[in-house]
C-alpha cells in the first residue's frame, strides 16, 4: 500500500465538475484509491463519496492506494489535486 499527505490547490476546491474528473483519474488504475479527510475515508472512484467529503482549497487529504499499480495511482491522484493535471 502506497499512501501519501497532499494538500488541495484547485482553485475552486473539489464541486461537481473537479470531482467528476478526480475519478476519471482514478478509475484510469487497476489499484484500488482511497482518500482520507479527518474521520471519512472514501473509494476515489465513487463520484458520490467524494462528493461527500466536500473539500475545498487548501485543506490536507490522504490519498491511498493498493494494487498492481499503486504508485503511478498516488502520483496521479497528487498531480491532479495540486493543480498540475487540470
Amino acid at each position: 500500500m502506497t499512501k501519501r499527505n497532499i494538500e488541495i490547490r484547485l482553485a475552486n476546491g473539489l464541486d461537481a465538475r473537479p470531482v467528476a474528473m478526480l475519478v476519471q483519474v482514478a478509475s484510469q488504475y487497476d489499484s484500488s484509491v482511497y482518500i482520507e479527510s479527518g474521520d471519512k475515508r472514501v473509494n476515489a472512484k465513487s463520484i458520490m463519496g467524494m462528493m461527500s467529503l466536500g473539500l475545498d482549497i487548501g485543506e490536507k487529504v490522504t490519498v491511498s492506494a493498493d494494487g498492481s499499480d499503486e504508485t503511478a495511482a498516488v502520483e496521479g491522484i497528487e498531480s491532479f489535486l495540486s493543480g498540475k493535471e487540470a
